[in-house]
């Protein structure tokens, strides 16, 4: 028996069929896609926004991302983007930090962002995700990470060892 039209309450999706023409939009590729990480610790200034440099890349599906120079994703496909960042905070002395923020940045705005205030209890480390859904044109539109970090000493650093305590991705959900 041929299904001229499914409608959504007419099938069961437990059962089996056999397609004997051609299936689109059953799935997406999630491509272009990248994820970047830190070799070693990035020193930053106490109290300043700065840019993560997330010189590795784990994955890089179109070549878009820029490990060297800018630490910018600019995907060349226009869509909707799920991107996602999380970066380690550390103090260079035990229990000293008071606050961290961490930013995906769109040309080079604040898009979203989130924090930690621990100004009560100093901590001496804050790991901070953060995640969004961003639309991009496909030609100009970039993204980058920014951090925060308010170290009592003034010595905080970003951390970064072999298991990826910082890292900033993104893919593809659809143009």
């Amino acid at each position: 028996m041929a299904i001229d039209k499914i409608q959504s309450e007419s099938i069961n999706l437990a059962d089996n069929f056999a397609f004997t023409g051609t299936v689109t939009g059953a799935g997406e590729s999630n491509t272009p896609a990248f994820e970047a990480t830190r070799t070693g610790n990035q020193d930053i200034s106490d109290s300043t926004y700065t840019k993560v440099q997330f010189n590795v890349e784990t994955f890089d599906t179109a070549g878009a991302y820029d490990n060297s120079t800018n630490y910018r994703y600019t995907p060349q496909t226009a869509g909707k983007y799920f991107v996602y960042a999380r970066v380690q905070c550390d103090a260079q002395a035990a229990s000293n930090l008071k606050q961290a923020i961490v930013r995906i940045n769109k040309n080079g705005s604040t898009y979203t962002q989130t924090q930690s205030n621990e100004a009560d209890n100093q901590a001496e480390n804050i790991n901070l995700p953060v995640h969004a859904v961003i639309d991009m044109n496909g030609s100009s539109d970039y993204l980058e990470v920014s951090v925060f970090v308010d170290d009592e000493n003034g010595n905080p650093t970003i951390r970064a060892t072999s298991y990826p305590w910082s890292i900033f991705g993104a893919f593809l959900l659809t143009t």
